[in-house]
C-alpha cells in the first residue's frame, strides 16, 4: 500500500506537542499516540482506515506540519484528511485575541506563556466525544482512557498497527455483555448501544448540533440516554469545539482551577462559572491550559522546551 504527504500550515503560534497532549490526556492513550516528536492516529474515511503520522517541521512562530498518510491518495481523500486534521488540532484557530486578554491578567499571563502554541483540540466527531465522555463518567480519567483503549482494540482493524476509534457501526456489533466484560457498566453499555443504533437508524442526528447555541445544544444532548450536564458540556468543548465552554461539573478541572486560583475550598458548578466569566470567550482554552499544567506537575507529560507550570497562585 502506498503513502503520501500533506503539508499543513497552522495559524501561529502553534506547538504540536502541547496540542497532541491536550487531545490524548494520558500517556496510555492507544488511539492518540505521541512519542515526543510524532503524533499518530488512524483516521477513518468512509469506513476505511488511514494510518497518519504528523510532525512539526517549522517553528512555533512559523509552524508547518507534514502529515504522512498510508492508503489511497485520491484528491478526495487528501481533502478529507486535511480538513479533519485541521479541525482536530485547531490549526486555523486564531489565538492572538486570547494572548491579548491573558497579557493583562496576572494569573493567566504566565500560564498562557508557559503553554504558548497550544491549540484547542477537538475529537474527529461528536460521536467520539460522546463515547469518551460516557466512558469517563464517575471514573478517573486514567480508568476512562483504559476502557476506551479496550473498546478500540476490541472493535478495531487488526492490520493498521494501531487501534482506530470505533464508529457506531462497530459498536453495534458488540453485545451489552461484551461491553460489560470490557469494564463498562450495564448502564453505560446500554447508552453506547442505544446511541450507535440511533445514529445508524438515522433517529439521532448529531450534525444538527453544529448551528445551535450552547444552551440549545446542551438541552438536545441531555435528551440522549446517559447524558447529563457534565457530559453535554464536555462534548460541547471537545466534540463541537466550543472553546468558550469550561465543563463546570468536571471534578478534576474544578480542583485544578481552585488550586490555581488559590482557593482554600472546592469550587462547585456555579463557582466555576463565576470564576471563568472574566476569560470569556476563552474559558475552554483555560481548561486545556490547566489540564497541561496538571499533567506536567504530575509528571505525566514532560516538556522539552520550557519549565513546567505549577498550579499555584
Amino acid at each position: 500500500m502506498g503513502s503520501f504527504n500533506i503539508v499543513l500550515k497552522p495559524k501561529p503560534p502553534f506547538r504540536l506537542d502541547l496540542t497532541a497532549w491536550a487531545l490524548r490526556r494520558r500517556a496510555r492513550n492507544a488511539v492518540d499516540q505521541w512519542d515526543g516528536t510524532t503524533y499518530r492516529r488512524v483516521l477513518m474515511i468512509n469506513g476505511d482506515p488511514f494510518p497518519v503520522t504528523v510532525k512539526q517541521t517549522g517553528t512555533m512562530s512559523k509552524p508547518k506540519l507534514v502529515a504522512t498518510v498510508i492508503g489511497d491518495s485520491s484528491a478526495t481523500t487528501r481533502i478529507k484528511i486535511s480538513r479533519l486534521l485541521t479541525q482536530m488540532l485547531g490549526l486555523q484557530i486564531d489565538l492572538v485575541p486570547f494572548y491579548a486578554l491573558a497579557k493583562h491578567d496576572r494569573l493567566l499571563a504566565p500560564l498562557a506563556e508557559e503553554f504558548r502554541g497550544l491549540k484547542p483540540p477537538r475529537f474527529p466527531s461528536v460521536f467520539e466525544g460522546l463515547v469518551n465522555a460516557v466512558a469517563c463518567q464517575q471514573l478517573s480519567l486514567t480508568v476512562g482512557i483504559e476502557l476506551l483503549n479496550r473498546l478500540a482494540l476490541e472493535s478495531s482493524f487488526k492490520d493498521t498497527g494501531q487501534p482506530a476509534f470505533p464508529g457506531p457501526e462497530d459498536l453495534v456489533r458488540l453485545r451489552a455483555h461484551r461491553l460489560r466484560h470490557l469494564g463498562f457498566s450495564y448502564s453505560k453499555a446500554r447508552s453506547l448501544l442505544q446511541l450507535s443504533r440511533g445514529i445508524l437508524a438515522e433517529a439521532i442526528d448529531l450534525k444538527h448540533l453544529e448551528p445551535l447555541d450552547n444552551q440549545s445544544a446542551v438541552t438536545q444532548l441531555m435528551e440522549l440516554r446517559g447524558v447529563g450536564r457534565w457530559t453535554a458540556e464536555y462534548v460541547l468543548l471537545r466534540g463541537l469545539g466550543r472553546i468558550d465552554v469550561f465543563p463546570g461539573d468536571d471534578v478534576g478541572a474544578q480542583n485544578r482551577l481552585a488550586l490555581w486560583l488559590g482557593r482554600k475550598s472546592p469550587l462547585d458548578y456555579d463557582g466555576v462559572r463565576r470564576a471563568v466569566r472574566k476569560w470569556h470567550p476563552y474559558a475552554g482554552l483555560v481548561y486545556f491550559h490547566l489540564l497541561l499544567a496538571g499533567l506536567t506537575q504530575s509528571g505525566e507529560m514532560v516538556l522539552t522546551e520550557s519549565t513546567p507550570t505549577r498550579l499555584t497562585a
